[in-house]
């Protein structure tokens, strides 16, 4: 049982260090928005958990690599894969930052980040409260 209750754990705390990561690409992503021939930067969160995880086999941790291992210029072998954006409009200075597209996935970014506190934060309740009433009783 403890094991299951660690592993959900540990799953909820991937996923919150991964959308964490992602914040700061995006913030990365708004702060660069006049900068000629930015690029702007993003990764694809399912695939990342599931690398995470070990889902893809490769025994990939977050919490293993401290610095979260993701390399801002390509990424090591173990790291999620950032990707280019595609510019939704032709910049003249090369800039692919779209700041509707940007803002929009920022928004549902720290939703999603809130919402997995949130869910932690009621399985650790729940779980201390199950204890509680087991050793009451």
């Amino acid at each position: 049982m403890i094991n299951r209750l660690t592993a959900s754990l540990d799953f909820q705390s991937q996923a919150l260090t991964l959308r964490s990561e992602r914040q700061r690409l995006i913030a990365s992503n708004i702060a660069n928005a006049d900068t000629p021939g930015y690029v702007a930067r993003d990764f694809n969160f399912a695939q990342a958990l599931q690398q995470a995880s070990g889902g893809a086999g490769s025994g990939f941790r977050l919490a293993e690599n401290a610095g979260l291992g993701l390399d801002p210029m390509g990424g090591g072998a173990d790291a999620p894969r950032l990707n280019y954006a595609a510019p939704s409009q032709t910049n003249l200075d090369g800039n692919s930052v779209d700041m509707d597209r940007e803002r929009a996935s920022f928004v549902d970014n720290a939703l999603r980040y809130e919402s997995t506190i949130r869910f932690i934060s009621s399985t650790v309740k729940n779980t201390l409260d199950a204890l509680k009433s087991h050793t009451s009783g």
